[in-house]
């Protein structure tokens, strides 16, 4: 995956918290820092993301965007 953002961070899916319509997760990325994203219900079914995965929070502007 080639992405124009250069802040990417590795981490796990500590939680995950399903709405209506967006999904909340929130990702350690070690020494206790949590990253918290919001993303589509969609998304998260496409990433089929659960507590535990490694993941990666691309950084651009205001956005987190997940990327697995």
């Amino acid at each position: 995956m080639k992405l124009s953002a250069r802040n990417a961070l590795k981490g796990k899916v500590e939680s995950l918290h399903r709405g209506t319509v967006t999904t909340t997760l929130k990702v350690a990325t070690g020494g206790g820092d949590l990253i918290t994203s919001s993303i589509t219900n969609e998304a998260a079914d496409e990433l089929a993301l659960k507590v535990g995965d490694q993941v990666t929070a691309i950084i651009k502007s205001s956005d987190v965007i997940i990327g697995k």
